[in-house]
C-alpha cells in the first residue's frame, strides 16, 4: 500500500493536525537525560530522535509526536525501560512495546525478537483511539517493522538509516553479517515512501549505491542542535572530571567524544597525539568514550576498544596529559565543549567514516573549532559551517599536522570559532520539523498531483541569493506562486545538485517546483504525480561529444584551479575552485587548444564549472519551453550571478535582482532585463509582475492595431 492516502487537512500545502510515530528498536531510549555510551547502541541516533520529535511536538500543526521502542527489564541500565509509557512533553511520550522478551538486546540479537515486537505493535495500533498519520523508522530493522505496519494498517513511513553499511562493507569484504545488513538496508530503501538523510554524502553517494534507491525519494534534512546553557556550576563539575588526570589542566584541550567502538577510531587519535612530542608537550588530550564500570565489563567491542585505549596511553606514557573519565552527564559534556573553547583548544572527530557528525554541530554551538574525518557527513558540516579542518582518519601524521595547525595559527582558530557561532543558526530543529512536515505532505498528496503541466507562463529562477536571502520576500513570492499555480508555472535553475536544491527550497518554504534544472543546467528533472523524473532526452543530447576524462586531463595541474570535492562532480559537469576571475579565459583557451568541445562558466569569482557545449541554464530553459510548447516570451528568467548569464542574456524576459554580483553588472543595461529595486525573492516577484504588466500592454496594443 505504498500509495496509501492519508486523510489530512491542508493549508497552503502544509499538513495540519498530524500524528507522527517514530520507531527505534535498539539502545537505551528514554526521556532526557540519556546516558549516552552506556551500551554500544546508545549513541547519536537517539539524540537525533529525541531532538526531532521534540521539535515536531512544538509545531502547532502536530497533535502527537510519540516514540515507540522495545520494553526491557534490566535494572543495571535503568528501571525506566520497563515502564510501558514515559512522558516527554504534553504532546510526546515514549511507548514501550512488550514483545514477551524482557531482556535488553544488542543490535545483532534484535532480529530474533522482531516478529514478536511487530505483532505486538500492530495490535497496539489497532486498539488505539487514533492511529498515526505517518511513521518515521530509524535504522533498517525499524523500517522492516514499519513496512509490515503499512501492509496491515495503511500507514506510510519515512526511513532514516543513520549509519549505512555501504562504506563499512567496502572495508570489510567477505563479511556475511555485513552482506545481510546491506540486503536489509536495500529492502528498507525499496519499501520506504521517503528517505531522510542528514548529509550530502549519504544522499548523493551512499544511498544511490543501493540497487533499489530512487533519487526522488531521497531528501536531505539537516538536524538541529540543542544548545545547553552552561552554568558556572557545570564548568566546575566538568573541570573536576578531568583535573585528577592532568598535571597542567590549563593547557589547550584536544577533546573527543564518541562511543568506544572501532569505527570511531579513538585509539588512532591517542597514537597520533602520543607519538607527537610537540602535541603532548603543549596540549591535553581529553576523551569521553561513553559510560563504563571498568574496562573488563560491558559489550565485547566496548571492552576491546577501552583496553586498547589504556594500552596506547600506557605505551606513550600519557599519564598527566590524557584524561578519559568513566562517568559524566549531559551538562558536563556541554561544559566540556566550553572548557575546550576557553582553553583555545580543538574538538577532534577521527572516525573512519561518520554518517553525519552531531558532535561537530555541538562543538560549533560553543564556538569550538574542529578537526574532523573527511569521510562522510563531516565534509558537509565543515564546508557549511567553515569551522575547521578535514583529515584522512588513516593518516596519523596528517591528524597531527591538523591539530598543531589549529593550536599554532591564532588567525585560523579565531576565524573558525567565529564562523561556528555565526553559521550554526542555519542548523536548527525548527527548520528540520518544517521540512519533515513538507515531506509528509508530499507523500500524502502524491496521488493528487497531476502529471501534465500546461501553464500560461512560467517563472524559472536561480536559488542562491536570488530566491534565498530574505525570509519576508520568500514568503511573499511563495504565496503568489501558490495562488497562481494554475496559470503560472514555477521552475528553478541552479548550480546545486538535485538533492541540495530541494533542501534549500524546503528550508525557504518555497513551493515544490514543476521543473528543476540542476547542476548549472546539466540536468533537468520534471515533477510528476509520483515524484520527479530525470529528462533522459536532454541527457542524451548532452552526451553527444562529451568527454569528461579529456576535460579533467586538460585541467590537471592547471595554475589557479583546484578540483572540487568528488560529490560536486556530475555526469555532465566537472567542477573546480578558481583563485580569481582571471582564470576563466585561460581555461577557455586551454580547452580550445586541446580541441575539447566544452563550455566553462564562472560564478562568484571562484566556482568554475565545465559543461558540454549543449548544456547550461539557457539550453535547459529552451528545452523546457520546447517540451511545454510554451513560447519563450512566456518564460521569465531570474538570477544574480555568473552562472545565470547565458540564461538571462538569451531570455526575452529576464529579471536581475538588486543584490546581483559584480560579474553580471553588464546585464543591467539590456532592454529585455528588468533590474529590480528589491533584492532576493522580493526582487524576483517585482520583476515577474513588471514583465506580466508589460506583456499585457503589448498584447493589448497588438489587438488594438
Amino acid at each position: 500500500m505504498a500509495g496509501a492516502i492519508i486523510k489530512l487537512r491542508f493549508t497552503l500545502g502544509v499538513p495540519e493536525f498530524m500524528h507522527i510515530l517514530a520507531i527505534a528498536l535498539g539502545g537505551c531510549l528514554r526521556a532526557p537525560p540519556v546516558r549516552y555510551g552506556i551500551t554500544e547502541d546508545t549513541g547519536g541516533h537517539i539524540a537525533y530522535i529525541l531532538g526531532a520529535m521534540a521539535a515536531l511536538a512544538r509545531d502547532p500543526r502536530v497533535t502527537r509526536a510519540d516514540i515507540v521502542t522495545r520494553l526491557f527489564d534490566d535494572p543495571a541500565l535503568g528501571n525506566v525501560h520497563a515502564q510501558p509509557r514515559e512522558a516527554i512533553s504534553a504532546k510526546s511520550e515514549i511507548i514501550r512495546i512488550d514483545s514477551g522478551n524482557r531482556h535488553y538486546l544488542a543490535k545483532e540479537d534484535l532480529a530474533r525478537d522482531r516478529a514478536a515486537f511487530t505483532r505486538a505493535l500492530i495490535e497496539f495500533l489497532r486498539a488505539s483511539d487514533r492511529r498515526p498519520d505517518i511513521i518515521h523508522a530509524h535504522l533498517a530493522d525499524a523500517a522492516d517493522v514499519a513496512r509490515q505496519v503499512r501492509n496491515e494498517l495503511g500507514i506510510p513511513f519515512i526511513y532514516t538509516a543513520h549509519s549505512l553499511a555501504h562504506d563499512k562493507a567496502a572495508m570489510m569484504q567477505n563479511s556475511p553479517a555485513l552482506a545481510a545488513r546491506l540486503k536489509e538496508e536495500d529492502r528498507a530503501i525499496a519499501a520506504a515512501d521517503a528517505i531522510i538523510a542528514s548529509s550530502r554524502d549519504e544522499c548523493e553517494r551512499q544511498l544511490p549505491a543501493y540497487p533499489s534507491a530512487r533519487f526522488d525519494r531521497i531528501h536531505r534534512l539537516r538536524p538541529g542542535v540543542d544548545v545547553a546553557d552552561v552554568r558556572r556550576s557545570d564548568l566546575i563539575r566538568a573541570r573536576r572530571l578531568v583535573e585528577p588526570f592532568l598535571r597542567q589542566p590549563s593547557r589547550p584541550m584536544i577533546l573527543a567524544i564518541a562511543r568506544p567502538v572501532h569505527k570511531k577510531n579513538l585509539v588512532r587519535l591517542v597514537e597520533a597525539f602520543g607519538s607527537s612530542r610537540e602535541l603532548s608537550a603543549r596540549a591535553n588530550l581529553v576523551i569521553l568514550p561513553g559510560l563504563r564500570a571498568g574496562v573488563k565489563r560491558g559489550e565485547a567491542e566496548h571492552r576491546e576498544v577501552l583496553i586498547d585505549l589504556v594500552d596506547a596511553i600506557d605505551r606513550h606514557d600519557l599519564h598527566g596529559v590524557a584524561a578519559w573519565p568513566s562517568r559524566h552527564d549531559s551538562r558536563q559534556v556541554a561544559a566540556m565543549y566550553e572548557l575546550a573553547r576557553r582553553s583555545r583548544g580543538v574538538f577532534v572527530n577521527p572516525a573512519l567514516t561518520e554518517p553525519y557528525g552531531l558532535t561537530l554541530i555541538e562543538a560549533a554551538s560553543h564556538g569550538l573549532p574542529v578537526v574532523a574525518t573527511r569521510n562522510g557527513g563531516p565534509s558537509d558540516i565543515v564546508a557549511e559551517l567553515e569551522h575547521g579542518l578535514l583529515i584522512n582518519p588513516l593518516d596519523p601524521e596528517g591528524m597531527q599536522r591538523a591539530m598543531l595547525r589549529m593550536l599554532d595559527d591564532e588567525v585560523l582558530w579565531q576565524r573558525c570559532s567565529r564562523n561556528a557561532l555565526v553559521n550554526i543558526g542555519g542548523m536548527n530543529w525548527r527548520d528540520y520539523a518544517n521540512g519533515f512536515l513538507s515531506i509528509a505532505q508530499e507523500i500524502a498528496s502524491a496521488d493528487r498531483t497531476g502529471t501534465t503541466m500546461r501553464p500560461q507562463r512560467m517563472l524559472i529562477s536561480d536559488i542562491d541569493n536570488t530566491l534565498t536571502g530574505c525570509r519576508k520576500g520568500a514568503r511573499r513570492l511563495s504565496a503568489f506562486l501558490t495562488r497562481k499555480r494554475a496559470s503560472v508555472g514555477f521552475g528553478v535553475a541552479t548550480g546545486r545538485s538535485f538533492v541540495e536544491a530541494r533542501r534549500l527550497l524546503r528550508e525557504w518554504d518555497m513551493p515544490v517546483p514543476d521543473v528543476l534544472i540542476a547542476s548549472v543546467g546539466s540536468e533537468i528533472y520534471w515533477r510528476t504525480g509520483r515524484g520527479f523524473r530525470l529528462d533522459e532526452d536532454y541527457a542524451a543530447a548532452l552526451a553527444k561529444g562529451w568527454n569528461p576524462d579529456a576535460v579533467l586531463a586538460a585541467m590537471d595541474d592547471f595554475p589557479g584551479l583546484v578540483g572540487q570535492a568528488p560529490i560536486e562532480q556530475r555526469r555532465f559537469k566537472c567542477s573546480f575552485l578558481a583563485d580569481g576571475p582571471d582564470v576563466l579565459n585561460r581555461v577557455r583557451d586551454r580547452l580550445a587548444s586541446r580541441g575539447i568541445a566544452a563550455k566553462a562558466i564562472l560564478s562568484h569569482d571562484r566556482l568554475l564549472d565545465i559543461l558540454p557545449v549543449r548544456a547550461g541554464k539557457h539550453a535547459a530553459v529552451a528545452h523546457v519551453a520546447a517540451v511545454l510548447e510554451l513560447p519563450c516570451d512566456r518564460i521569465v528568467a531570474a538570477g544574480d550571478s555568473g552562472n545565470d548569464v547565458d540564461m538571462l542574456a538569451a531570455s526575452s524576459q529576464a529579471v536581475l535582482v538588486a543584490n546581483f554580483h559584480e560579474e553580471v553588472r553588464g546585464m543591467a543595461g539590456l532592454t529585455h532585463v528588468y533590474t529590480a529595486r528589491r533584492s532576493h525573492a522580493a526582487g524576483v516577484l517585482e520583476g515577474l509582475l513588471w514583465h506580466q504588466r508589460r506583456s499585457r500592454t503589448k498584447e493589448a496594443a497588438y489587438v488594438a492595431a
